[in-house]
Protein backbone atom coordinates (compact mmCIF):
# COMPACT_ATOMS: atom_id res chain seq x y z
CA UNK A 1 0.00 0.00 0.00
CA UNK A 2 1.26 3.54 -0.57
CA UNK A 3 -1.02 6.66 1.16
CA UNK A 4 -0.47 10.28 0.94
CA UNK A 5 -0.88 11.90 3.93
CA UNK A 6 -1.60 15.27 5.18
CA UNK A 7 0.20 16.90 8.85
CA UNK A 8 -0.54 19.78 10.38
CA UNK A 9 1.22 21.67 13.80
CA UNK A 10 -0.75 22.14 16.61
CA UNK A 11 -2.84 24.99 16.14
CA UNK A 12 -3.41 23.73 12.50
CA UNK A 13 -1.69 27.15 10.31
CA UNK A 14 1.01 24.83 9.07
CA UNK A 15 0.06 22.13 6.57
CA UNK A 16 2.54 19.75 4.98
CA UNK A 17 1.67 16.93 1.95
CA UNK A 18 3.54 13.84 1.91
CA UNK A 19 3.98 10.03 0.24
CA UNK A 20 4.94 7.24 2.03
CA UNK A 21 4.63 3.14 1.38
CA UNK A 22 4.51 2.82 5.57
CA UNK A 23 2.17 5.19 6.83
CA UNK A 24 2.82 4.46 11.13
CA UNK A 25 6.72 4.21 10.50
CA UNK A 26 6.43 7.25 8.46
CA UNK A 27 4.48 9.47 10.93
CA UNK A 28 6.24 8.03 13.71
CA UNK A 29 9.67 9.44 12.42
CA UNK A 30 7.86 13.01 11.88
CA UNK A 31 6.57 13.01 15.58
CA UNK A 32 10.37 11.91 16.95
CA UNK A 33 11.72 14.47 14.15
CA UNK A 34 13.75 11.88 13.03
CA UNK A 35 14.99 13.10 9.83
CA UNK A 36 15.66 16.93 9.69
CA UNK A 37 12.97 19.20 7.50
CA UNK A 38 10.68 21.30 7.29
CA UNK A 39 8.15 19.22 8.98
CA UNK A 40 10.75 19.24 12.30
CA UNK A 41 11.40 23.01 11.65
CA UNK A 42 8.13 24.06 12.04
CA UNK A 43 6.77 21.00 14.80
CA UNK A 44 4.82 19.70 11.83
CA UNK A 45 3.19 15.95 13.33
CA UNK A 46 -0.40 15.54 14.22
CA UNK A 47 -2.42 13.19 11.20
CA UNK A 48 -5.40 14.92 9.85
CA UNK A 49 -5.79 13.32 6.53
CA UNK A 50 -4.84 10.34 4.80
CA UNK A 51 -5.70 8.11 1.89
CA UNK A 52 -4.23 4.77 0.26
CA UNK A 53 -4.00 2.97 -3.05
CA UNK A 54 -1.96 -0.17 -4.34
CA UNK A 55 -0.52 2.35 -7.00
CA UNK A 56 2.82 3.93 -6.31
CA UNK A 57 2.14 6.10 -9.40
CA UNK A 58 -1.32 7.22 -8.32
CA UNK A 59 0.02 7.97 -4.71
CA UNK A 60 2.32 10.37 -6.00
CA UNK A 61 0.42 12.14 -8.59
CA UNK A 62 -2.44 12.79 -5.96
CA UNK A 63 0.58 14.04 -3.64
CA UNK A 64 1.23 16.33 -6.32
CA UNK A 65 -2.29 17.28 -7.22
CA UNK A 66 -2.82 18.16 -3.48
CA UNK A 67 0.43 19.95 -3.00
CA UNK A 68 -0.79 22.05 -5.74
CA UNK A 69 -4.25 22.99 -4.56
CA UNK A 70 -4.72 26.25 -2.22
CA UNK A 71 -5.06 26.07 1.36
CA UNK A 72 -8.58 26.46 1.08
CA UNK A 73 -8.85 23.67 -1.07
CA UNK A 74 -7.10 21.44 1.19
CA UNK A 75 -8.79 22.79 4.44
CA UNK A 76 -11.78 21.75 2.65
CA UNK A 77 -10.08 17.58 2.34
CA UNK A 78 -9.66 18.03 5.75
CA UNK A 79 -12.65 18.89 7.16
CA UNK A 80 -14.47 16.53 4.88
CA UNK A 81 -12.39 13.30 6.35
CA UNK A 82 -11.45 14.76 9.93
CA UNK A 83 -13.85 17.79 10.77
CA UNK A 84 -12.25 18.01 14.33
CA UNK A 85 -9.28 17.94 12.92
CA UNK A 86 -8.10 15.14 15.76
CA UNK A 87 -4.63 13.72 15.43
CA UNK A 88 -5.71 9.87 13.31
CA UNK A 89 -1.71 8.51 14.65
CA UNK A 90 -3.40 6.48 17.30
CA UNK A 91 -6.62 5.64 14.88
CA UNK A 92 -3.54 4.15 12.21
CA UNK A 93 -1.64 1.96 15.04
CA UNK A 94 -4.49 -0.27 15.77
Amino acid sequence: MYYVYILANYTNTVLYTGVTNDLVRRIYEHKNKLVPGFTSKYNVDKLVYYDSTNEVMSAIEREKQIKGWTRKKKIKLIDDFNSNWTDLYSEIIK
